[in-house]
């Protein structure tokens, strides 16, 4: 059964799920404006600095995700090259087939794994992914999904994981945060010292050197990119930079609008497999750079919105994903970004109406750290939308336009205006679930213009 359109599934939405969610929200809102205002004396030249290394990016994407696999060949990193979601399973599961024919995979956070659906595919090929993120394995034993690209367990509470901990055999109940920690630390920690292949994402790629950057709090990362003997990293073709010199800038924005740190606790540089006279590290390392409809968004008008750095800063920020939660936009990628991401990824005719899940108010565009004009992607989508029939049009804003644009009618209209206070509002009972009915407030306008000239 499919799950109900966004509007119907807020409504079903228990209120410790949209508690948990406002809670946590504000929360972060509040530390990313204090953070950034700390780290940068002009944040909106920040802003547009960071947008401009990201458009310049876009501009030579090609050049530079070869430059970017010439480097890495150098290091000793293999690439390779997947054009959608079944290729880069098919390429990951033949790279573990390779390596040993079976055992555990230690996965790191990472929504790109999320957007193939890379934990079934190892399962049915006979591996184990277990997720070292905590919130991830929370969501793993669970059976969920992320509702968010920095937070995926924003819609759980303390009890609701200490009672899957409780079912799972991880430990008694407990409710106090820490305690819960080490029952997990305690069951997975076996599990990762056995792991014969790490999975990861990849934060950045850097084209003039060919280093991969990842960034976490956990520390768990490196059970996935540093203790077993192969390393797999997962990126898509839009986290790349140029230059060793923009990195400093985009490990504060997006440590700062993520998760309100002036830092993240861990930042990864990866340049290569293990060297002769080094005591750790995989034996080898393979970079699968992944398209999956990223360069057709990168063709057309919304090329934009692969500046995005997933720092989820617009979940935060919102009001309709407050109310709603990640799980209603029905996708790996929720909150605004998902909202303009998930049409061009899986069509209008599947998300479409995804667009009209926002108020337009603007705060996204406002804390969006590369500047991604998110508001207007969306009234340009609702118009496709619309005009695709995937949206339906349930204000007949067509004759609303008639009437703008005919000087009569709208005269009519207006004189007839005060009148519509005492008009039934039941057709328009959807609408007004939310808001006030309108009513008339003070004096006519064109009456007090012509008094007053």
């Amino acid at each position: 059964m499919s799950q109900p359109r966004f509007e119907g599934f807020a409504r079903t939405l228990r209120t410790s799920t949209t508690e948990s969610v406002r809670a946590a929200s504000t929360r972060t809102s509040a530390a990313r404006r204090r953070t950034l205002g700390e780290l940068f004396v002009d944040l909106d030249a920040a802003r547009t600095e960071a947008a401009r290394i990201k458009d310049e990016a876009l501009d030579h994407l090609p050049s530079l995700l070869l430059q970017l696999e010439s480097q890495c060949e150098s290091n000793g990193i293999r690439v390779h090259w997947a054009k959608d979601a079944a290729s880069a399973r098919d390429i990951i599961v033949a790279i573990c087939k390779a390596a040993t024919p079976h055992g555990i995979v230690a996965k790191a956070k990472s929504m790109a794994t999320e957007e193939i659906h890379l934990n079934s595919a190892l399962e049915e090929a006979g591996y184990e992914p277990v997720e070292t993120d905590l919130g991830e394995y929370v969501i793993q034993i669970d059976g969920d999904t992320p509702s968010h690209i920095v937070a995926p367990i924003i819609h759980k509470n303390r009890f609701q994981v200490a009672r899957s901990f409780e079912r799972s055999g991880l430990g008694p109940y407990t409710e106090v945060p820490s305690e819960l920690a080490m029952q997990a630390r305690a069951a997975l920690r076996e599990k990762f010292k056995n792991a014969a292949i790490g999975i990861s994402g990849v934060n950045f790629a850097i084209a003039e050197t060919g280093r991969l950057v990842l960034v976490e709090n956990e520390g768990n990362n490196r059970y996935s990119t540093t203790a077993p003997p192969v390393h797999i990293a997962l990126m898509g073709i839009e986290k790349i930079l140029p230059r060793e010199a923009d990195l400093p800038l985009f490990l504060k924005l997006l440590a700062g609008s993520a998760t309100g740190q002036r830092f993240t606790t861990y930042v990864h540089l990866i340049s290569g497999p293990r060297r002769p006279d080094e005591m750790d590290g995989p034996r080898e390392i393979h970079l699968v750079l992944l398209d999956n409809g990223r360069s057709k968004i990168h063709a057309g008008p919304y090329r934009a919105v692969l500046r995005c750095i997933r720092c989820g800063a617009c979940h935060f920020t919102c009001p309709v994903y407050r109310q709603a939660s990640g799980h209603a936009y029905r996708h790996v990628y929720s909150g605004p970004i998902g909202a303009v991401l998930a049409p061009l990824l899986e069509g209008l005719a599947a998300m479409g109406d995804l667009a009209k899940a926002s108020t337009l108010c603007g705060a996204c565009e406002e804390v969006c750290p590369v500047r991604i004009p998110i508001p207007d992607m969306l009234l340009h989508l609702r118009d496709e939308a619309v005009r695709s029939g995937a949206i339906e049009e349930t204000i007949p804003w067509s004759r609303f336009a008639q009437g703008a644009t005919s000087p009569g009618l709208w005269r009519a209209g207006l004189t007839m205006l005060p009148m519509a206070s005492l008009v039934s509002v039941g057709g328009m009972k959807d609408w007004t679930e939310f808001r006030e009915a309108p009513r008339k407030v003070g004096r006519d306008f064109r009456r007090w213009w012509n008094d007053r000239s």
